[in-house]
């Protein structure tokens, strides 16, 4: 697949420009979610008043993380090729707008994105839900043709299977565990980088 001719590009965050810092059990652990669960819809099935006390220890520990954030390796550069380029660049995070503008701060790696482009899961439904693709897309009056998701999850892959971009899937131990949903697999971001190289 030629990458060079995209213009829009979809990045998810922790684990894809950002090396991965979360330790997932560790956090339901600290949220009395069983640890096999997926994060957010386990909060969305409690009663509402323990949701929301739920919702607001999540932001708390996910900004502790934030705070000490550090870019993907290559991913610097591949942004900058992207910029040299003219190409759209957005976020798309199952964490909320404002951890995703923390840890984007803490890893060097906000200037490269409007803040009107980084979508969180209080901005629309989240991954792998394709709601905050067609936003951005919209905004960009852009197509999905055009457009590339690339992530380190089966719900980034997912996303953008859903709205119909293609997908890059970033594994840094080779092992992509979700072939069905990946056009590309990639282990650095350098590989993108040469990718859209002229």
């Amino acid at each position: 697949m030629n990458l060079s001719n995209r213009e829009c590009w979809i990045f998810d965050m922790d684990g894809t420009l950002t090396v991965a810092a979360h330790d997932f059990a560790d956090i339901c652990c600290q949220l009395g979610i069983p640890g096999e669960k997926n994060i957010l819809e386990a909060i969305d099935a409690l009663p509402p008043a323990e949701a929301k006390q739920r919702r607001i220890q999540l932001e708390q520990i996910e900004l502790d993380i934030a705070e000490h954030s550090k870019a993907q390796p290559g991913a610097i550069e591949l942004l900058e090729k992207l910029r040299s380029q003219n190409k759209r660049v957005g976020i798309l995070t199952r964490n909320s707008k404002t951890v995703a503008a923390k840890t984007l701060r803490a890893s060097g790696l906000a200037p490269f994105f409007d803040i009107d482009h980084i979508l969180g899961r209080d901005c629309c439904t989240p991954k792998p839900s394709p709601d905050g693709i067609n936003h951005l897309l919209q905004n960009w009056n852009a197509t999905p043709q055009k457009s590339v998701m690339v992530g380190d999850y089966v719900f980034d892959l997912l996303t953008g299977r859903n709205a119909g971009t293609a997908t890059v899937h970033l594994d840094v131990t080779g092992t992509f565990l979700w072939p069905e949903h990946m056009d590309i697999g990639i282990t650095h971001l350098n590989e993108l980088n040469q990718a859209i190289a002229p």
